[in-house]
C-alpha cells in the first residue's frame, strides 16, 4: 500500500476581528490508498476543516497536502475545480439534491463539467445507481425518496466521475438506525469492492466500527481512538 493523502506541517487559522483561532496545528497524517479512515472529535475540533482541506475545498495556512501524487495546496480557483471534478467525490449530511430533478439527472450532475456526450453521461449515471441499488429509482425526484435512499443518491453522485478519494461530512447523521446502516455498509463495499478510498467524519462509534482505521481530532491534534479513550 503506498499513501494517496500526505498532509505535511498542516495548519489552518481563522482570525475573528483581533482574534487568532488555530484550527489545526502542525499536522502530519498519510491516508493509504484504499483505506476507510473515521475521523471522530468533539464538536468544534477541527474535522470538517480537515476534511476540506482533504478534499480541496479549503486552504491551508501553512504546510502541504498531496493527494495522488498531486500537490494542491498552490492550486488556482479554477486548477482546484478541475481537481477535484476528476479526482474526489463529496458525501454530506445534508444530501444537497436538486428537487425538480431526477436521480438520475442529479447523479449526472458532475458529469455536464466534463467532455462527455449526453448518452454516455446517461448511462454513466444508470450505472452509479445501479452501483448503490437505485437503479429502479432513477426517474424518482428526491421528493419521492425516503432520506436513506436520497442519501445513496448522493453516493452516486460522488462516484459517477469514478474518483479515487470519498469525502464524507457526517453522512448518516440525518438518518435512522436503519437507514445509517445501509449508508454505511454502502461506504464499506466501496471501500472493499471499487478500492475507493473513503475519509469520513462522524460523531458516531457505531458508524465508525465500519471503517478500517479510526482516529481522534480534538484541540487541533490526532490521536488513535484507542489511545484518545483511555
Amino acid at each position: 500500500m503506498s499513501a494517496l493523502i500526505e498532509l505535511r506541517d498542516l495548519s489552518k487559522i481563522y482570525f475573528r476581528g483581533r482574534q487568532k483561532l488555530e484550527v489545526l496545528h502542525q499536522m502530519n497524517l498519510e491516508i493509504e490508498e484504499g483505506e476507510f479512515l473515521a475521523l471522530m472529535g468533539p464538536s468544534g475540533s477541527g474535522k470538517t476543516t480537515l476534511l476540506n482541506l482533504i478534499g480541496g475545498l479549503d486552504s491551508p495556512s501553512e504546510g502541504t497536502i498531496t493527494v495522488a501524487g498531486q500537490r494542491i495546496e498552490g492550486l488556482g480557483q479554477s486548477e482546484l475545480s478541475r481537481w477535484r471534478a476528476s479526482n474526489v467525490g463529496f458525501v454530506f449530511q445534508f444530501y444537497n439534491l436538486l428537487p425538480m430533478l431526477s436521480a438520475r439527472r442529479n447523479v449526472e450532475l458532475p458529469l455536464l463539467l466534463t467532455r462527455l456526450p449526453a448518452p454516455q453521461r446517461r448511462r454513466n449515471a444508470e450505472i452509479a445507481l445501479q452501483l448503490v441499488g437505485l437503479a429502479e429509482r432513477a426517474a424518482h425526484k428526491p421528493g419521492e425518496l425516503s432520506g436513506g435512499q436520497q442519501q445513496r443518491v448522493a453516493i452516486a453522485r460522488a462516484i459517477v466521475s469514478d474518483p479515487k478519494l470519498l469525502v464524507c461530512d457526517e453522512p448518516t447523521g440525518d438518518l435512522d438506525r436503519r437507514s445509517a446502516a445501509e449508508v454505511l455498509n454502502l461506504l464499506q463495499n466501496l471501500n472493499r469492492e471499487q478500492g475507493k478510498t473513503v475519509v469520513m467524519v462522524t460523531h458516531d462509534p457505531k458508524a465508525a466500527v465500519y471503517a478500517t482505521h479510526t482516529l481522534r481530532l480534538d484541540k487541533g491534534a490526532l490521536a488513535e481512538a484507542a489511545e484518545a479513550s483511555e
